[in-house]
């Protein structure tokens, strides 16, 4: 799936949702098995019961990766889910040296057949470029994130401009909108103005809507552009909106309930 495709679609469910497939073996619901099949099992039904709000599912890899083999089995097995017409995203935070960032690139976009991945962009061009050189393929960068370790470096006053925009400013020049997207967490919303000055026609991942206490309405009335231009992604709180053998129908509620929130900003499409 492109960019092209992904306006298409967020322009047919009226809706900017990505939900995050975080899925953790120590919460699931009563009635799942507490195994890698279990998780397989679960995802299946959260993507059956959301894909009508969804243009977009984010699998954090780090839940996966930390089961070993097994892991990687289910992520796999969940990728092969996620319905062609949605975007898949493995949040992976990759990225190294040339050749290394190469072999990344060829297992989540050729192997598994991801239609983006999220890359860490701290050592630069060289670590960034091999992701870009897979046509149709898109590479989210991180831009500004909400973890309080962001004031380490991103926003620090040591440095003028702050560091994420220099990152914003550099990143962009490297692609176009149709292979480069940026991270911006949605409890930096305020943000968000000046973020658009800088990347006015690229796409943004939001993060940390829902559980962590951003605001979709407030990420939409700052951050959309000419072609919607959000992804907004709620994991926890869609996914683990009930504990009990309705999480699915709780769920698909959540899902629509924040698709239905993103609405309004969909209509100049």
């Amino acid at each position: 799936m492109n960019v092209a495709q992904l306006i298409a679609e967020i322009k047919t469910k009226q809706s900017y949702l990505c939900v995050g497939l975080d899925t953790d073996i120590t919460k699931l619901p009563d009635g799942i098995t507490k195994d890698a099949t279990g998780i397989l099992q679960f995802n299946k039904e959260i993507i059956d019961a959301t894909k009508d709000f969804a243009v977009s599912y984010k699998i954090n890899t780090a839940f996966y990766e930390q089961l070993g083999s097994e892991g990687w089995r289910v992520l796999e097995k969940t990728r092969e889910l996620i319905p062609s017409n949605v975007l898949s995203i493995a949040d992976a935070k990759r990225g190294d040296i040339g050749n290394t960032s190469n072999m990344y690139a060829k297992a989540f976009f050729k192997t598994m057949d991801f239609d983006a991945l999220t890359v860490a962009p701290y050592m630069g061009l060289d670590s960034v470029e091999p992701f870009l050189k897979f046509d149709n393929k898109i590479t989210i960068i991180l831009g500004l994130t909400s973890n309080t370790g962001s004031l380490d470096f991103q926003t620090n006053e040591r440095y003028d401009p702050p560091l994420y925009k220099t990152v914003l400013e550099r990143v962009s020049t490297w692609g176009s909108m149709k292979n480069l997207m940026f991270v911006v967490g949605a409890t930096k919303a305020k943000a968000l103005q000046e973020i658009r000055a800088i990347v006015p026609d690229h796409f943004l991942l939001i993060p940390g809507v829902g559980a962590q206490g951003g605001s979709a309405t407030e990420v939409c009335q700052s951050g959309t552009n000419q072609n919607g231009g959000l992804l907004i992604n709620s994991s926890r709180g869609i996914i683990y909106a009930s504990s009990g053998k309705d999480f699915a129908e709780a769920a698909r509620a959540k899902a629509e309930e924040l698709a239905a929130e993103t609405k309004p900003f969909t209509t100049h499409l």
